[in-house]
C-alpha cells in the first residue's frame, strides 16, 4: 500500500511502483487505510510540512500507522514519508503531532532551514543503494544514529542517517530501487 497525495506524499519514482506486484493507494489526509495483509506500506517523500493541519486531522491514520509499525508491519519511508513517521514537526507556526513511530522531532522552521541536496549511496545488508536527498528540513535535535554511513557520488561521507526500528526502514534519502 503506498500513501499518496498530490503535494504531502507525491514524490515517488514510477519504476518503483511498477515493481511492486499489486498497488493500494491511500490519501492519509483523508482516508484511513486497512493495512491488514499488506506486505509493505511505502510513505514516499513530499512536502508533509505544508500540510500539518489536515494530517494532525487524521488521528485515526495516524494511529493506525503506529499500530502497524508496532505489530512489526513492515514500511518503507523516504524524507516526508520519513518525516510522518517521526514524533512531531515544529514549524515557526507550532508543534505538529505526527504518528510517533520515530522518537525524533523534525524542524521545517525558516531559522533552521538548510539545503541537502544531491545523489546519495549506502550498503545495507550487503546490498547497495542509490537515490538523490532534497530537502530543507532537519532533525530538531541533531541527526540520530545511522545504521550504515551514507555516501555522496564523489564517495565523500554524508551525515544522512539511515533508521531502522522494527521492520521500519527510513530515511531522507528517495531510493531508486529498481535493479540496473
Amino acid at each position: 500500500m503506498i500513501a499518496r497525495n498530490k503535494e504531502s506524499f507525491s514524490f515517488l519514482y514510477q519504476e518503483v511502483i511498477d515493481s511492486f506486484q499489486q498497488v493500494r493507494f491511500f490519501d492519509p489526509e483523508t482516508e484511513v487505510p486497512n493495512l491488514e495483509g499488506i506486505d509493505l506500506l511505502y510513505l514516499p517523500g513530499g512536502y508533509p510540512e505544508k500540510h500539518l493541519e489536515s494530517l494532525v486531522k487524521a488521528e485515526t491514520t495516524r494511529k493506525v500507522i503506529k499500530d502497524y509499525a508496532e505489530r512489526g508491519g513492515h514500511i518503507f519511508a523516504e524524507c516526508g514519508g520519513m518525516m510522518y513517521l517521526c514524533e512531531s514537526i515544529v514549524t515557526d507556526d507550532g508543534e505538529y503531532k505526527m504518528c510517533g513511530v520515530l522518537p525524533y522531532r523534525i524542524t521545517a522552521r525558516i531559522e533552521d532551514r538548510k539545503l541537502s541536496l544531491g545523489y546519495r549511496r549506502f550498503v545495507l545488508d550487503g546490498k547497495e543503494y542509490r537515490g538523490h536527498e532534497f530537502h530543507y528540513t532537519q532533525f530538531l535535535d541533531g541527526n540520530p544514529p545511522s545504521i550504515t554511513q551514507v555516501y555522496d557520488a564523489k564517495g565523500n561521507p554524508v551525515d544522512t542517517p539511515v533508521i531502522r526500528y522494527k521492520n521500519v526502514l527510513a530515511s531522507y534519502t528517495h531510493l531508486y530501487l529498481v535493479e540496473r
